[in-house]
């Protein structure tokens, strides 16, 4: 898991070859003004969903995996809540994993919490459990969707 501000960015990049991609997309002057919906930068390698969603709070927020591809998550606006564990230390399956959807939940509880507030981004790789939209602010984000192998 990697939190930091996106002018820190580029230093991720060589970790992932669609890094540079996304992260362009994320400085795209136009971001804010983006409307609700998936695009595509790279095909199906590296995409951004932009979403507005009202947060659950801790207890409604469970914790999720995926498998094919890394969550970059980004915060437009409000201040995102996320909670993590390692994917090795979940054992209470809330749903099987879904391998059309890339997504499997859990009911263990995340051991850290932490803001991401507007301009900051949370890279989180299969091996991380998260619980985004913990917050109770109503929450502008983008979810850019990297294949971890391309």
């Amino acid at each position: 898991m990697i939190l930091d501000h996106l002018r820190n960015a580029d230093r991720y990049c060589p970790l992932h070859p669609g890094f540079a991609a996304g992260f362009a997309f994320l400085r795209r002057e136009d971001l804010a003004s983006l409307a609700e919906r998936r695009y595509d930068i790279d095909g199906d390698r590296v995409f951004a969903v932009v979403a507005r969603a009202a947060g659950r709070g801790h207890e409604q927020s469970p914790l999720e995996i995926h498998r094919r591809y890394i969550d970059i998550q980004f915060t437009i606006g409000g201040e995102d809540r996320i909670g993590w564990l390692p994917a090795s230390d979940c054992r209470q399956v809330a749903s099987p994993f879904d391998e059309n959807q890339d997504l499997g939940f859990f009911d263990d509880r995340p051991a850290s919490w932490f803001a991401v507030a507007p301009g900051i981004f949370a890279v989180f790789y299969p091996e991380d459990a998260h619980a985004p939209l913990a917050t109770s602010d109503l929450i502008h984000k983008v979810v850019v969707k990297v294949a971890v192998e391309t």
